[in-house]
C-alpha cells in the first residue's frame, strides 16, 4: 500500500479529524488539514492530500464539510446552474479565460505536494467547465481566484446567522516562512476570539538576503503568489481589515518597495516593516497571553528565520525588557552549514556565532531572572513535536507544553546526524524546514544552556497572534 501524500502543512487537530468525520458521516480516506473555519470554529474547508490511503489519485484538493454550507450550495446547485454556467463558459470569453485560470491555479496548488499531481485536472478534477459548484465555493474560500466560487459566494451569503462583524487578517512575513490568522471577535470583550484560519508556508523570502542585501526574484514570486492567495482568503472569509507586518529579510533588504507595492495592491493596507523591538514586543504579547501571572516574571524567545527576539516582562502580555539579533536559522544556517549532514567543524563554527550573540543579549536582558521561560516559532514547536515523537503534527498537543533541555538536546544531536533528506520526510517536519532545522535548534538549546533553563514552555501562538491581537483590540 502507498503511503499517502503529506498536505503542505502537515498539521491536524485531533479535534478537527473528529469533527470532519462527523461532517462526512464516514472516515475521511484522504489526509487533510482544515484550510478554513466556520463562526463556532469547526471546519468548513479542508484542504485533502492529493493521492488517499490506497494510493489512487485523488484530484479534489478543497472539500467543503460543513454541513450547512454543503446544503446551502446544493440549494443553488439544484437550480440547474451547473448547466447555465457551462453555457455562459462557452458564451463569454471574460468568462472562459477566468474559468481556465482557475483550474491552472488550482491544479498548481495541488502539485505543491506531489508535482504528479497537476496533469490530473482543475477543480474538482476537470480540466474545463463546470463539474461541481461545491468545489468552486471550497476554493473560493481557500483564497482560489475562481470566479465560478465568487458567484457561488454571492449566493449562498453568511451560512451562519450568528456570524459576528469586525472579522480580521493577519499576515506575518518572515524570512523563511508567511503565515495567515483570520480572527472573528468574540461575542463579548471577555470573549476569547474564533480562529477561522491558520496557515503557514515556507516560500524562503530571505534567501540570500544576508549576503546580497536583496530579494531573491524567484522567492520574491513565490512569496508574493502565497501572498495574494491568504488576502484573497481573508476577505472570502469576511475580514474587514488585513494588516502585513514584516520582519528580518523585509528590514534587510534593499528592493522591499518591490514586496511593499504587491502588500498594497493585494491587501490593501501598507506594508508594516516591524523594527525588532516591535518584533519582540509583539512575540511576548502573543506567546503569554492567558498565561497565570503567578508563574512571571516571563522570559520568551522567538527563532525566526533571519533574527532571534529575547523578550522579558513580569505580567503576561507586557513586554519590558527586549532585543533582537541578527541570529535565525536561515542567516545561520546559509553562514556555517555547507555540507548534507552538516560537519563538525561546521557546528562548531554554528556554536561560536551563537555563543557571540548571546554573549550580547546576556549584557541586555534579564534572562536569568525569569521563573518561566517560553519558546515560540517553528523551530521550537517543531523541536517539541519531534521530542514527543508525535506521528503527525497536531498543534494541541504542542501548545503549552514542557520541553526539557535534556530532550532539546537529545533532538538536536539527532537532527545535525541526518541528512536534508531525512529530516524532510520527518512527518511532523513542515516543507522548507528541514535543511534549517539544525541551526534553529542548536540557537535553542544554546540559549537554554547559557542562562541555565530546565525547560521551556512552547507555544504555538506568537507574533501572528500578536498582530492580530492588537487588531481586534484597536
Amino acid at each position: 500500500m502507498a503511503t499517502p501524500a503529506p498536505t503542505t502543512q502537515r498539521e491536524l487537530r485531533a479535534v478537527d479529524l473528529a469533527a470532519v468525520r462527523d461532517q462526512l458521516g464516514r472516515e475521511p480516506t484522504t489526509a487533510f488539514t482544515v484550510a478554513a473555519r466556520c463562526t463556532g470554529g469547526h471546519p468548513l474547508v479542508i484542504r485533502n492530500a492529493p493521492i488517499d490511503a490506497a494510493g489512487a489519485p485523488f484530484p479534489t484538493t478543497y472539500w467543503l464539510t460543513c454541513p450547512e454550507a454543503v446544503r446551502a450550495v446544493s440549494r443553488v446547485e439544484s437550480g440547474g446552474w451547473i448547466g447555465r454556467l457551462n453555457e455562459r463558459e462557452r458564451d463569454d470569453d471574460r468568462f472562459r479565460v477566468a474559468l481556465e485560470r482557475a483550474h491552472a491555479s488550482y491544479s498548481a496548488d495541488r502539485a505543491e505536494d506531489l508535482e504528479a499531481a497537476r496533469d490530473w485536472g482543475g477543480v474538482a478534477g476537470t480540466r474545463t467547465g463546470v463539474k461541481c459548484l461545491h468545489a468552486h465555493y471550497a476554493y473560493y474560500l481557500a483564497g482560489g481566484d475562481d470566479p465560478v466560487g465568487a458567484w457561488v459566494a454571492e449566493r449562498v451569503g453568511p451560512v451562519h446567522s450568528e456570524q459576528r462583524p469586525g472579522r480580521v487578517a493577519a499576515i506575518d512575513q518572515g524570512t523563511s516562512s508567511i503565515r495567515l490568522l483570520v480572527l472573528e471577535p468574540g461575542a463579548t470583550a471577555a470573549d476569547e476570539p474564533t480562529e477561522l484560519s491558520r496557515d503557514m508556508l515556507i516560500t524562503r523570502l530571505g534567501r540570500g538576503v544576508d549576503r546580497t542585501g536583496l530579494f531573491d526574484a524567484e522567492a520574491l514570486a513565490r512569496t508574493v503568489e502565497v501572498l495574494g492567495r491568504f488576502c484573497r482568503r481573508a476577505r472570502a472569509l469576511g475580514a474587514e481589515r488585513i494588516r502585513v507586518g514584516a520582519t528580518s529579510a523585509v528590514r534587510d533588504a534593499r528592493n522591499r518597495e518591490e514586496y511593499a507595492t504587491a502588500v498594497r495592491d493585494l491587501a490593501g493596507s501598507e506594508l508594516e516593516v516591524i523594527t525588532g523591538e516591535q518584533e519582540a514586543a509583539l512575540s511576548f504579547l502573543g506567546g503569554t497571553q492567558g498565561l497565570d501571572p503567578a508563574w512571571g516574571p516571563f522570559a520568551l524567545q522567538d527563532i525566526g528565520g533571519g533574527s532571534t527576539e529575547l523578550v522579558t516582562g513580569s505580567a503576561p502580555g507586557h513586554a519590558e525588557h527586549a532585543i533582537s539579533t541578527r541570529m535565525g536559522s536561515v542567516r545561520m544556517t546559509e553562514r556555517h552549514l555547507r555540507h548534507d549532514p552538516p560537519a563538525r567543524e561546521e557546528l562548531e563554527a554554528l556554536e561560536a556565532d551563537i555563543a557571540l550573540v548571546l554573549d550580547r543579549v546576556e549584557a541586555t536582558v534579564p534572562i536569568g531572572a525569569a521563573r518561566t521561560f517560553v519558546a515560540v516559532a517553528g523551530t521550537a514547536t517543531t523541536v517539541q513535536a519531534l521530542a514527543l515523537e508525535l506521528g503527525r503534527y497536531d498543534p494541541d498537543l504542542i501548545h503549552r507544553t514542557w520541553l526539557t533541555r535534556a530532550r532539546a538536546e537529545q533532538v538536536c544531536e539527532e537532527l545535525a546526524a541526518m541528512t536534508n533528506a531525512g529530516r524532510a520526510a520527518l512527518p511532523v517536519m513542515a516543507p522548507g524546514r528541514g535543511d534549517v532545522i539544525v541551526a534553529g535548534a542548536m540557537i535553542l538549546v544554546r540559549t537554554m544552556r547559557r542562562f541555565g533553563v530546565e525547560r521551556v514552555l512552547v507555544s504555538e501562538t506568537d507574533i501572528l497572534d500578536g498582530l492580530a491581537l492588537e487588531m481586534l483590540a484597536g
